[in-house]
């Protein structure tokens, strides 16, 4: 007689727990993935807020961004106020619908942004917005 027979068959088990852990796991990451996949066109500042800000649908993006220290860049990279005309006149180029988007910390005093957008105004073609929080 065989020690085997006397054992009932036990029915093949998977364990799907740790399974559940896994795929949680992954679902996780690739929620908290996505989340900084965000695309940012100037430096982080801390933007004014406006109750009826809009969003522009536009092609052609130049970002100036004025931080709190009253620094200026183009695209990411540091400009003077007075090299602002001619770096914009040669991204616009001939392209009638570009946008020049002034991203200025809400610490950035009036006058330094009337500079900018003085500097932005003297590139024809080229379309003047202000970005803000809604």
């Amino acid at each position: 007689m065989d020690l085997d027979d006397n054992e009932p068959d036990l029915p093949p088990f998977i364990n799907v727990v740790p399974l559940i852990d896994v795929m949680f796991a992954l679902l996780t990451f690739f929620i908290m993935s996505t989340l900084f996949l965000t695309r940012s066109e100037g430096l982080p500042v801390n933007l004014p807020k406006a109750a009826t800000a809009q969003q522009q649908q536009i092609p052609t993006k130049i970002t100036i961004t004025v931080n709190e220290k009253g620094e200026i860049s183009l695209n990411r990279n540091p400009i003077a106020v007075n090299e602002l005309a001619p770096q914009v006149r040669t991204l616009v180029g001939s392209k009638p619908d570009a946008l020049v988007i002034i991203n200025a910390d809400q610490k950035v005093l009036h006058g330094e942004i009337v500079a900018i957008m003085d500097q932005v105004r003297q590139v024809k073609g080229a379309k003047l917005a202000i970005a803000t929080q809604k």
